[in-house]
């Protein structure tokens, strides 16, 4: 597949970058895309989305810190496909998956997620997404500090027990796997928005 990869010199996309051309794909400009991957940043993410939605081109992004519905909108109205996901690491979704079911039986919980220094939101996207997910105003504690990447802890509080339920993504390559299945299926999505890798996940 033809991609055009904005981001490129990031954190996610420098690694990124070499694993879609190793899985066969080539990056090229909008232009000539078959489909777009974004990793920027939330003041850069939504006018990358427009360009390449009004050059006929679906849309794969992982940028957090923006509300994606009004170009999901233009999306659907021109036929195409928007799929964004807060978190492209299958454990993580697999942990958001564990939380859900652990909150319709310990209904008291908290979120502390830790990101490296540099994230410019807070709290993240996976940890609200994961708040959603839960049953009553769920506290989110946020961490920002030089050496972490991307963990998030979700801890459960019952009567004598705490539940823990914790991912780790030690490196960006954690995020591939994810992207790769996310452009596999991006075609074959319904025109419009579509949340989270969990949509797509068998």
């Amino acid at each position: 597949m033809r991609i055009s990869l904005f981001g490129r010199g990031g954190k996610v996309g420098s690694v990124l970058a070499p694993a879609l051309e190793a899985a066969g794909h080539e990056l090229v400009e909008l232009d000539r895309a078959e489909a777009m991957v974004d990793f920027t940043a939330p003041e850069a993410v939504e006018a990358n989305v427009r360009a390449a939605l009004e050059q006929d081109v679906p849309c794969v992004v992982g940028t957090s810190g923006w509300d994606p519905r009004p170009s999901g909108e233009l999306a659907a109205e021109r036929g195409l496909q928007l799929f964004v996901a807060p978190n492209f690491a299958i454990g993580a979704v697999l942990m958001m998956r564990l939380a859900a079911e652990a909150g319709r039986y310990l209904p008291r919980a908290e979120i502390v997620e830790l990101h490296g220094d540099a994230k410019k939101d807070a709290p993240s996207g996976t940890a609200q997404a994961t708040a959603e997910l839960l049953p009553g105003d769920v506290p989110i504690h946020s961490v920002r500090l030089p050496g972490l990447v991307a963990h998030q802890e979700v801890l459960f509080g019952g009567e004598g027990q705490l539940l823990a339920i914790r991912h780790d993504a030690f490196s960006r390559e954690a995020y591939i796997p994810g992207v790769l299945l996310a452009l596999e299926k991006v075609r074959s999505l319904p025109p419009g928005l579509t949340l989270g890798l969990d949509a797509i996940l068998n």
